[in-house]
């Protein structure tokens, strides 16, 4: 991992670690279930590979077409790219490609395959509502996780569930069936069903609770980058109070990018329920609350 002046987060990097170790492990019991009810290996291999390499490959490309966003140049977004090229002088890392997407909710999202072949993207609508400093700080927390590549491992980890996903879809088609009598077909359809979903949903848990982790990882490395934890406190209560008032449509939008969004696309402050167990942000409370203690540890107040 390239040296950054946002520093090692041993935490995140341990908890990728083991994160991506219980999803291969999970990956492996797809398999090899899915072998044992008669699919091919080599059909199960091709298909996996060619599923990870190309959501890897272009993870970039899918997730600015899912928020149909527009990469800007420095002559047409001046004061966004200033902001960008000061935080990555700062950090000592590349700087991203920078992009734009029309909408009202106001939110960021960091991805890309490597810190060399990112995208950091803003929507319009955080760009009306920060000022420079609530900007600068969201910005440093998605250059966090371009800095400590957890938006290539998430990336990554989503490909056991969304195969698991797949299998279900292909189990209910029947298109991957071999030639059986029709009470044979249905035992394997079933058997498939439960297999995936299974898989499904531990990796959903494993997922996001590696999510919810790195969140307030880029919170941190945000605040301690700029020295400006209150900015960044500023612009979450900013953003989470107005998401109530944007319009369905946009924050429907936000959905498909939600795990690497700055903010849940979700209106409202939650008390802890189980729902946060299935959660890919941790609760606005807590993350302000790690913010005012690194500003008492900075001598802030």
């Amino acid at each position: 991992m390239a040296r950054t002046r946002y520093g090692t987060d041993r935490g995140l990097t341990t908890r990728m670690f083991g994160t991506l170790f219980g999803l291969g492990l999970l990956y492996v019991v797809l398999a090899a279930a899915l072998y044992a009810l008669g699919f091919s290996a080599i059909l199960i291999l091709g298909l996996s590979g060619a599923l990870l390499f190309g959501q890897w490959w272009f993870s970039d490309t899918l997730s600015m077409k899912a928020m149909r966003a527009v990469e800007v140049t420095p002559e047409q977004a001046p004061q966004l790219h200033a902001v960008v090229d000061r935080l990555c002088a700062m950090a000592d890392m590349p700087k991203p490609r920078v992009g734009i997407a029309d909408s009202e909710a106001p939110n960021a999202f960091a991805t890309g395959r490597s810190p060399n072949r990112s995208v950091v993207v803003v929507t319009t609508g955080l760009l009306r509502r920060l000022n420079r400093d609530e900007l600068e700080g969201v910005l440093a927390h998605e250059l966090s996780h371009v800095a400590h590549r957890d938006v290539t491992v998430m990336t990554v980890a989503s490909f056991t569930a969304i195969l698991a996903g797949f299998m279900v879809r292909s189990a209910m088609w029947g298109s991957m069936m071999r030639g059986r009598r029709d009470q044979n077909t249905a035992l394997v359809f079933i058997g498939v069903m439960v297999v995936s979903v299974i898989v499904y949903f531990f990796s959903y848990l494993l997922i996001n609770a590696l999510s919810r982790y790195r969140e307030l990882g880029a919170d941190r490395g945000a605040a301690l980058l700029t020295g400006k934890p209150s900015a960044l406190a500023s612009a979450l209560t900013k953003i989470s109070g107005d998401m109530a008032t944007i319009p369905t449509g946009d924050i429907r939008q936000m959905e498909a990018v939600s795990a690497f969004a700055f903010a849940p696309a979700v209106a409202g402050k939650r008390e802890f329920t189980l729902e946060q167990w299935f959660s890919t942000h941790p609760p606005l409370e807590k993350r302000l609350a790690q913010l005012a203690s690194i500003a008492r540890e900075l001598g802030q107040r």
